[in-house]
């Protein structure tokens, strides 16, 4: 997309809340990052979030024209320089944490080389299997076993013999109708590793109905064709096509913690607990939370209610929720998709929580589907306060109880549940309005805002680690004089666990800076007053983040930053209890003094 390492290049990300992202992960299996580059390594935000979606990720090893001729005649000179360059690729893909590479050789090949080509696609698979579980090597339709540069679009004797050392074989654009089901043939067991290359929607019925697979070319033309009404709108409908003729792939979640807070990886804002971090616009893919399954509806039904993640309304958490707009009468209601999980439970309870911001006509709950143990029965449960069971319970739908509380405008509904054996198949979004409405009042604007989902064991939660368990480092501390005294601060912060315990698992950390104004660094809680400004700078999913040109004011002694631990549950450490580290501002002919705080 757009020659590839765009705002995506940014490891903490960057401020453009308009750049490109995908959502649709419950689409696809594989997510290869390709751009004309020799060697292309995915930037790890596609990493992060296609992983969490468990979809894999290769990078693009790609040689053209007659440099890539010339690199193919140093890379394939030897046996050895063939396997030397394989175990190179092998170790970038394990060190960086994606999944395999895609290999595309665009140049005609001295056919004495062929052999040593051969094994370099061979060894390359097998020091993947090795190195990274799951790794996975797909073949370019190209370059051919007499070393010409000869698409086959199909899978023929002239590209099989790569197809036959490796997971797979991206075939070529330019196909006809009848090579999707005669590479089938070919493959036999092996037919669903024939990906055949496409552009467009169109073909994808042909390719279903001949039970290969598919590989979407630059679904991002999206976004650099800048297509109407808007890049949001028109990837929904152009992946809804998707949907509809291959069917979903992925079903999340399967294992519990189960959370999502509908953040998309961009925004105007980023909050916690209903209250607002940033007003700035951002853009950090690595942030994006497990995506809903949102349909997409087009024409009559869309004026009814429109279902949308909304990143200009207010966030529970992140920088997103799941907008619900539209019209609904007093005495109906409406049902949307959210996630299509395989969630086996056991005897063990589990709690169940989502956030809500609403106007006072509009009610938002949270529909469940279970099937039983022989699949034979289905069971489905509203998740309703107390003042509604009646209500619904009336429908005959069998009601959860919730308890409730509210915080910053958000109310979090919350319950428990024992279904020992069955399996969480369907989490929905239930809109409904309130029994006090008039006749007057039939039909009403409706708006509801679904701030996140929880689901987790009951079983009582392991505690974050104390402050004083972590060590914090500042390392490469800089200060540049700036303009009326001011100074800009650059350093790289990093923390671990004096002790680290094999079951604790953070997703990320929220860094902070505060400024002191006092040359007294006593311990003190971070939210005592008098206090100064604490300020949000950023989101890191590595135990290290990079402050560059942080402005300190004439007045400023000392600069706090605080490492805020994040659960994979959603859960967040208090401020009070988060580790944090002092860097003291000394003027700058002095000595730089760093001093850990806990």
């Amino acid at each position: 997309m757009k020659g590839g390492y765009v705002d995506d290049k940014w490891v903490q990300g960057c401020g453009n809340n308009a750049g490109y992202a995908i959502w649709d992960w419950y689409l696809m299996d594989v997510f290869v990052y390709f751009s004309h580059s020799l060697v292309t390594l995915p930037p790890p935000c596609w990493t992060n979030t296609a992983h969490r979606h468990g979809v894999k990720v290769l990078g693009t090893f790609i040689t053209e024209w007659d440099e890539g001729k010339a690199t193919c005649k140093e890379l394939l000179a030897t046996k050895e320089s063939a396997q030397m360059y394989a175990e190179r690729l092998a170790e970038l893909a394990a060190a960086l944490g994606f999944d395999g590479w895609l290999i595309n050789i665009e140049n005609v090949i001295d056919e004495v080389q062929i052999p040593n080509l051969m094994v370099f696609v061979s060894h390359l698979t097998k020091v993947m299997h090795s190195s990274v579980p799951g790794g996975l090597v797909i073949w370019y339709d190209s370059v051919t076993v007499d070393g010409q540069l000869a698409w086959q679009d199909q899978l023929t004797e002239k590209n099989k013999p790569f197809f036959d050392i490796c997971e797979g074989i991206f075939m070529n654009y330019t196909w006809k109708e009848n090579y999707p089901k005669a590479s089938a043939e070919i493959a036999g067991d092996r037919k669903h590793d024939v990906y055949m290359g496409i552009d467009a929607n169109v073909a994808l019925d042909l390719l279903k109905s001949s039970n290969v697979s598919a590989a979407i070319f630059a679904p991002g033309w999206v976004y650099e064709t800048e297509q109407l009404p808007d890049f949001y709108t028109a990837q929904n409908k152009w992946w809804s096509l998707v949907e509809k003729s291959w069917g979903i792939v992925q079903t999340y979640p399967q294992v519990l913690p189960f959370y999502s807070d509908v953040n998309q990886g961009l925004g105007s804002h980023i909050s916690l607990g209903g209250q607002k971090l940033s007003e700035a616009p951002w853009y950090n893919i690595s942030c994006q939370s497990l995506q809903p399954l949102l349909e997409f509806n087009e024409g009559k039904n869309s004026d009814i209610m429109q279902v949308t993640v909304d990143g200009g309304e207010a966030s529970y958490n992140g920088g997103g929720n799941v907008s619900f707009r539209g019209k609904l009468k007093r005495n109906a209601h409406f049902t949307a998709r959210l996630f299509k999980p395989q969630l086996q439970l056991s005897a063990s309870p589990i709690s169940i929580s989502f956030s809500v911001k609403s106007d006072k006509r509009s009610e938002l709950s949270i529909l469940l589907h279970f099937s039983s143990p022989s699949h034979d029965e289905t069971k489905s449960f509203l998740m309703v306060p107390n003042e509604s069971i009646n209500r619904f319970g009336d429908m005959f739908l069998p009601c959860l109880l919730t308890s409730k509380q509210t915080t910053s405008g958000w109310t979090v509904h919350e319950t428990n549940l024992v279904l020992d054996g069955h399996t969480l198949t369907e989490i929905s979004a239930f809109c409904s309005r309130p029994d006090d409405l008039t006749e007057e009042t039939n039909t009403l604007e409706y708006f509801a805002l679904l701030g996140h989902i929880s689901i987790k064991s009951q079983q009582k939660n392991k505690l974050f680690p104390l402050a004083s368990s972590w060590v914090i480092e500042a390392h490469h501390v800089k200060f540049v004089p700036g303009g009326s005294g001011s100074k800009t601060l650059s350093r790289k912060l990093e923390w671990r666990l004096k002790h680290p315990e094999e079951d604790s698992v953070f997703t990320k950390y929220n860094v902070y800076a505060e400024n002191l104004n006092s040359s007294d660094y006593r311990p003190r809680k971070i939210m005592e007053e008098p206090r100064s400004e604490k300020v949000f700078l950023g989101t890191a999913h590595v135990d290290a983040y990079y402050v560059s040109d942080m402005v300190v004011g004439s007045d400023v002694k000392g600069v706090r930053f605080v490492v805020q631990t994040c659960g994979e549950d959603g859960s967040w450490q208090e401020l009070d209890a988060s580790p944090n580290l002092v860097v003291k501002v000394e003027r700058l002919s002095s000595k730089l003094c760093c001093c850990g705080l806990f």
